[in-house]
């Protein structure tokens, strides 16, 4: 009875996120597991996964959905050409974050709440909002093109497009995620002991030796933080390429979508999902290695 009183309260607080965990998780990766194995329905959807064949059980099963992944080079390269969209991401929001975030924590702490909310403020208006707004940004009728274009007209060059290339879903994958390398860069350069940049500078250390043998390595757990929290759904992403993108820019997370929703051939794309979900599952793991090699460094 002691046990159960003192784990009580252990027990009420993993609870919930292990039932959430298990209703939104577990159960639709499981059902996409066993869809993978299963043949097309007829009009789209799943087949019957078993039949009744002379007063016998027969499943229905097979692994030709395994197959045309790994005959169709198609299908990696384009989830390769997806890795490399969430790469160029992720080292944007790199070059594009730290500097922000540095200065975030350096700031004086009446003005840090106002920045944070500032860098969070575009999660207050919807996703889809926000994306439509750089197609009005990056379309040819835009003052932004236009100006653009008649600098590079002017210097003999022709005119560029910017709607539906691949540089439009850089943009806005970057926009999107942005914020989320931020906040991690912030919580970790914000705990930064200011008194070893000093001792670093008595030493004759420059600014740029301070900040590689000392801010960026300390920085590391919070680099590999956010990398992990840009790359994994950039990695997945759909709606950008979708708005933004032209049929050059589809990516794996498009292919999933047109196999589910549009073809309606649920176990290739179950197949499909299985792929990605492991490729994320590599790279979570790959970015906890070396979050905590960056702490014990």
């Amino acid at each position: 009875m002691n046990w159960v009183k003192n784990n009580l309260g252990k027990w009420v607080l993993s609870w919930p996120p292990l039932v959430y965990l298990v209703l939104f998780f577990l159960i639709p990766t499981t059902i996409m597991f066993v869809a993978a194995f299963r043949f097309p329905g007829d009009f789209g959807g799943l087949a019957p996964m078993y039949n009744i064949e002379d007063g016998k059980l027969v499943w229905d099963l097979t692994l030709e959905n395994f197959q045309r992944l790994f005959e169709e080079p198609l299908y990696w390269q384009l989830f390769l050409k997806s890795a490399g969209y969430a790469t160029v991401t992720t080292l944007s929001c790199i070059a594009m974050g730290y500097p922000l975030a540095w200065l975030i924590a350096r700031s004086p702490k009446k003005y840090r709440d106002l920045m944070l909310l500032l860098v969070i403020l575009p999660f207050w208006s919807n996703f889809l909002i926000r994306i439509y707004a750089w197609m009005i940004i990056l379309g040819p009728a835009s003052a932004f093109t236009r100006a653009l274009n008649a600098v590079v007209t002017a210097l003999g060059f022709e005119p560029v497009q910017l709607l539906f290339t691949p540089f439009a879903v850089i943009v806005g994958m970057v926009y999107v995620h942005l914020p989320f390398m931020v906040l991690p860069l912030y919580a970790n350069l914000e705990k930064h002991d200011l008194a070893l940049l000093d001792a670093a500078q008595d030493l004759g250390a420059s600014a740029w030796q301070r900040f590689w043998r000392v801010t960026w390595p300390l920085s590391l757990p919070g680099v590999f933080a956010g990398s992990a929290l840009v790359f994994i759904p950039a990695l997945g992403m759909f709606a950008i390429p979708d708005i933004l993108g032209g049929t050059d820019s589809i990516m794996i997370g498009n292919l999933i979508k047109q196999q589910i929703l549009d073809t309606r051939d649920w176990p290739f794309g179950s197949v499909l999902s299985i792929m990605l979900t492991g490729g994320v599952l590599l790279m979570a793991a790959l970015g906890a290695v070396l979050a905590r090699r960056g702490k014990r460094g």
